[in-house]
Formats: structure tokens, sequence, C-alpha cells
């Protein structure tokens, strides 16, 4: 298929979109603010989500989408094991940023029964326990959409450390906008914009996930080093793949 046909099918609804490294190459130079603009506007329209932690620095990326379209879906993950602090900092920016679709999936109460009835899988299998609480409902909260955008950043390593500002998720595209930023730039845009910041960073916590499985960072550490302290986990499944009962996530 040439170019512009695959960049045409992009905009049309419920078409296959363009490979990711068509929108790479045409659009691989595009800030943060203009990618999101052009996904929301041009590219997948009202086929488009934002998946949200509400963690740590995830302020930036939603005043972006709210800058451009608070309509726009923003689907957040209560996992059931969450700070109590991530649960009110959703509040307080979802009325602060005037954001209208935020939409709070949580896990399937069959599945944790079955699998988690002491609420231990944590520890015994934490990969499980990460499909069940993020990516079987993630799954689910994404059938229909074309696109969704995502807070991953470069400087956050591991399998991040290369990340394009569109890829592949099966037939969908996952969308990057921030993948070139550093730490200096998100500290820059909160502050510049006088944004509220998730009340455990300033505690030791540049990284929050669920609480049994988050601990504070020590000054020299990587920002993610505490997540799953103590274990060769670095991903909670939802940018690995869904596999299943939980191998290879």
């Amino acid at each position: 298929m040439a170019v512009v046909d695959a960049l045409a099918a992009v905009g049309s609804r419920r078409r296959v979109p363009a490979a990711p490294s068509v929108l790479n190459v045409r659009y691989g130079d595009h800030d943060a603010y203009g990618t999101i603009a052009l996904a929301v506007e041009e590219l997948f329209c009202d086929r488009v989500a934002l998946v949200s932690s509400f963690g740590a620095d995830s302020v930036v990326l939603l005043h972006l989408l709210s800058e451009i379209d608070r309509n726009v879906p923003v689907i957040f993950l209560d996992t059931g094991r969450l700070f109590p602090e991530t649960l009110e900092y959703r509040t307080r920016l979802t009325g602060r940023l005037g954001l209208s679709d935020v939409r709070t999936l949580s896990p399937d109460p069959d599945r944790l029964i079955a699998n988690d009835p002491h609420r231990a899988l944590w520890m015994t299998n934490p990969d499980l326990c990460c499909q069940i609480r993020k990516s079987e409902p993630l799954a689910g909260a994404l059938d229909g959409y074309d696109a969704w955008f995502t807070g991953r950043k470069r400087f956050q390593k591991g399998v991040r450390a290369a990340l394009d500002l569109f890829e592949a998720d099966g037939a969908r595209i996952k969308i990057n906008p921030l993948a070139r930023w550093s730490v200096a730039d998100v500290k820059d845009y909160i502050a510049r914009h006088d944004l509220p910041e998730h009340p455990l960073v300033s505690k030791g916590y540049p990284s929050i996930g669920c609480g049994p499985c988050t601990t504070r960072v020590q000054p020299g550490e990587d920002q993610r080093a505490g997540r799953w302290r103590g274990s060769d986990k670095t991903e909670c499944g939802i940018h690995t793949g869904l596999e299943t009962d939980g191998s290879g996530i």
C-alpha cells in the first residue's frame, strides 16, 4: 500500500490503522501537544483513549489532553490495591482539569475470588496478579478503540529506552507523546503550569503503582527502582502483552 493510501486509511473510522512505521516516518518529529492533537482531531477522532495511572507524573499528559479535548475518554485502572493517595489524586485532577469522561475500571470479582482470595497473589505470583487486576480489565475497556495514549518515556529505561512515538499494539496503535521527554522536561512542565503533584512524590515515590509492590526510591536509584523491588519484574504487563495466567508478562 502506498504511504498516502495508508495514511488516508488511518483517519477513516473503523478502518485498519496505518503501520506504526508509516506513522513514525510521517509524524515522528511532532512534539507532545502536536501528537495528541493530531491523533484526536485527525487520525483517530472518537476512537482514541488515554490510559492513565494518575501516578507520579500523570498530570503532564492529562493536562496536555485537557488543553486539546477534555471529552476524550480517560481510562483508569483501580486494581483494588492502590494507595489511597492515588484515588484522591484522581478525583482532584479530574476536577482541576475538567476531564469529562474518566472511566474507572475494576478487576473481575470472580477472577479475584478464584485466584486471590487472601489478597496475597502479589507475593506468590505477581505476574498473574497484574494480569487479573490490570491487563484483563484494560483489554476489555479498549475494545472498539483504534489507538490509545500512554505516558511512557525513554528515560524510564528497560524496554522503554527505545520507545517510538507510535507502536503496534495488536490491531491498535499505541501512542507515546512523551517518549522523548526527560525528567527535567516533566518537572519544568509541572512547575510552568502550576500543576499539583501526586502527594507521594515528595515522600520518595517517583514511580507509583500498587501499594504492596511499590517502595520508596533512594537518592541515586533509578526512578522505577521501587517497583517490584527485589524481583526481576519491571512491567505490569499492559505494555508487554496478555498471556494466559500471566506467563511471559
